[in-house]
């Protein structure tokens, strides 16, 4: 079966539009409870968290009627980061966990995502079986078998509690100056509060959510506000999240920004120096920059690729008992600490580099010269399909023929947005460009 609801995390799309209804949202809790309901018992639990979208009140009524209506127990967890939700569907024996959030994208934008028993997102396989059961006639519980919902006022605190123990236990951040940028999203509150209790004089910014300020102008995918907070307060360092917090960006004192790939490579060199990378393996996407596979290569490490997405990174990691991986884009993932990305968990590892070597942020963050990089991205409308297209094709064929053997593309079609990613590396700047240039001049042509 083809998937059309599920994306590479979750289902996402436009709040109030196919397929973030809130009837599609009734629709997925019953799939989803029918799915892990299937012993007929009522011992059955999910927790739900969101992020802070004004959407995500009808999108959590809605999955919890949906679940309820076939017998799960439903802990509502309110705005917790997405790393949370994954972290207490395992330590609160929950068979089954769901985040409501799109992640990066505008307020406007939402999405479900959902977590094992076991803490992981579901499989490929879980997904295509609970959209099957989307499109059928899913049976409800029993009267008294429904189940009931219950508010979790401390899944928060819970969380908090949890990440300090992340941070190595004879390090404090006294004396260091932190902005953190919470994207008026998911962490507005425990990122704060963690670094505070840790030592840190915090500098925060992005925490006033009012339900449409979400991403806007803040946050991982907007680093120029953070940038001039460190700037502005003269701090030793910027930690910039994303909506839902499994993203990262780290700032130096100057406010010049480090991406993922910088922030995995010094930690996979530092856990190799400890001996703490598990198979002496980095596991990243596609898009990570061949700059980070050359620093890795020249100490002795291997870089595993995958496709795009921080489920296929984890994937990879579980197949192959890796412990670090991650995307260009800020998701970290630490295995021996989250099931996947954490913005926050990465973060306290960098500051506990800087508190461990006395080094500023800007040596730390700067591991290796990056290969030039051009990615661009084009929008089209639903239901087309503009990398079928004849011409398209053979303007891409083109020039792989000419770039190869001093770079390489990668185009894709994202799994959470309508856009096409055009990405190509070269250490010609100026075939670079004009590679983009074509491919993406024939892509708009195309739509």
């Amino acid at each position: 079966m083809t998937r059309k609801l599920f994306g590479t995390d979750g289902v996402r799309g436009r709040a109030n539009t196919y397929p973030m209804t809130a009837e599609m949202a009734l629709k997925l809790g019953q799939a989803a409870g029918r799915f892990f309901r299937r012993d007929g018992s009522n011992a059955h639990r999910v927790v739900i968290g969101k992020d802070t979208r004004l959407s995500g009140y009808m999108l959590e009524n809605a999955l919890t009627a949906g679940l309820t209506s076939t017998g799960m127990n439903v802990l509502l967890l309110g705005p917790v980061p997405t790393p949370a939700v994954g972290f207490l569907t395992k330590s609160m024996r929950a068979d089954l966990g769901v985040m409501i959030s799109a992640s990066h994208n505008p307020h406007h934008d939402n999405g479900i995502k959902f977590f094992g028993p076991d803490g992981f997102k579901l499989s490929d396989e879980a997904e295509i079986e609970i959209e099957a059961m989307v499109a059928g006639d899913i049976a409800p519980a029993q009267p008294q078998n429904i189940g009931r919902a219950k508010r979790i006022d401390d899944a928060l605190g819970r969380y908090v509690e949890y990440a300090k123990t992340t941070f190595p236990a004879g390090l404090r951040l006294d004396g260091l100056k932190v902005v953190i940028d919470c994207a008026n999203g998911a962490a507005y509150k425990a990122a704060p509060l963690v670094l505070w209790e840790l030592g840190a004089e915090v500098i925060p910014v992005g925490v006033a959510p009012n339900g449409t300020n979400i991403n806007d102008k803040c946050g991982s995918t907007h680093t120029q506000t953070a940038a001039e907070a460190v700037v502005a307060h003269g701090a030793h360092v910027g930690i910039s999240l994303d909506g839902d917090a499994d993203r990262v960006m780290i700032l130096d004192e100057h406010g010049l920004v480090a991406d993922g790939d910088q922030i995995m490579a010094l930690f996979a060199a530092r856990w190799a120096d400890d001996g703490r990378l598990k198979g002496g393996t980095l596991v990243a996407t596609v898009m990570s920059n061949l700059g980070l596979e050359r620093f890795l290569g020249g100490r002795g490490l291997r870089l595993e690729r995958t496709n795009v997405g921080d489920r296929y990174v984890v994937e990879a990691m579980r197949r192959g008992g890796w412990n670090l991986g991650g995307e260009q884009s800020g998701h970290i993932v630490m295995t021996d600490y989250a099931t996947t990305g954490d913005g926050l968990l990465a973060g306290l590892q960098f500051l506990a580099e800087m508190a461990r070597t006395g080094q500023a942020a800007s040596t730390l963050i700067q591991q290796f010269d990056t290969v030039p990089q051009i990615l661009k991205n084009v929008r089209f409308e639903a239901g087309k399909a503009p990398l079928e297209v004849e011409t398209v094709q053979a303007v891409i064929r083109a020039n792989e023929a000419r770039i190869a053997g001093k770079g390489r593309i990668l185009i894709r079609k994202s799994g959470t947005e309508p856009l096409i990613r055009v990405m190509a590396e070269c250490e010609d700047e100026a075939m670079l460009a004009d590679v983009v240039g074509e491919i993406v001049r024939a892509v708009e042509a195309a739509v």
